[in-house]
């Protein structure tokens, strides 16, 4: 059975700062709630679960819909703040937090930005796998064209990049979503799911709220709210009969074990 991992990214709602909008925390923080709620809801009612990368700041804002989550959810890493990084700090702080909260394990980590981060890292903060790789080509961001597009160890880490299409890298993030006409985001799932034999989505909760009024470029926010929700649902009903969902962590012990059970023979 082919598997698809459905995740969101949960942070500070801090996008329109780039853009010379002023936005305080709180209003940050806010839409991102809303927007998780209205998810957490759609999934409930798919019967999907998903992975949760979520930023400690928001994690501390939201403890007890964290909590809700986490019952039937993966809940992982997505660093301490969405707008710095101290691997030292904020590796080992936000692991902590999430798992105060919900009282289970956190075993993975997604860099804000899907920036690299130091392997070495993540292991002394007790991390099992990372899914900050994006193997494809962003002008501005980042050039990983030359990188696996299938799960791969680096050291004791198992890394899991985000999907792109095979051949072109054509990339199946937010904004793809967003911005491609459905039939050919299907094709490209299809053909990705095929041919790679899983597919890694990510998404945000503040998506899926109203941001039609704030100052983004019109490729961010277009089809945002309840059109863009309802979008995700179709779609996902459409993905259930390509695969099965699981989250990160579950594939990710099951190819620690097959690893481990190999080194031993």
């Amino acid at each position: 059975m082919r598997e698809i991992f459905l995740t969101f990214d949960v942070e500070e709602f801090d996008l329109p700062l780039d853009f010379g909008s002023t936005i305080s925390l709180p209003e940050q923080i806010e839409i991102s709630r809303q927007g998780l709620i209205l998810i957490h809801q759609v999934l409930d009612k798919l019967s999907i679960r998903a992975t949760f990368f979520i930023t400690g700041t928001f994690a501390l804002h939201n403890e007890t819909l964290i909590r809700d989550i986490s019952l039937k959810h993966e809940i992982a890493s997505h660093a301490m703040f969405h707008g710095s990084f101290d691997a030292k700090k904020d590796l080992a702080d936000s692991k902590k937090i999430l798992e105060e909260i919900t009282g289970k394990r956190v075993t993975g980590f997604r860099r804000p930005f899907l920036k690299p981060v130091n392997e070495a890292d993540l292991v002394e903060a007790g991390y099992k796998y990372n899914s900050s790789l994006n193997p494809t080509h962003i002008p501005g961001r980042y050039n990983n064209r030359d990188k696996p597009l299938t799960p791969f160890f680096d050291d004791q880490i198992l890394n899991i990049p985000v999907s792109v299409s095979p051949f072109l890298r054509i990339p199946l993030f937010w904004l793809s979503f967003k911005n491609f006409p459905m039939p050919y985001y299907r094709f490209l799932s299809n053909l990705t799911l095929g041919k790679n034999g899983f597919l890694n989505l990510y998404f945000h909760p503040w998506e899926f709220t109203d941001i039609s009024a704030i100052n983004l470029p019109c490729y961010m926010k277009r089809h945002s709210g309840p059109f863009l929700l309802k979008r995700l649902e179709t779609y996902l009903q459409w993905l259930k009969g390509k695969g099965e969902f699981i989250t990160l962590n579950e594939y990710a012990e099951s190819i620690c074990s097959v690893k481990s059970s190999l080194i031993q023979k």
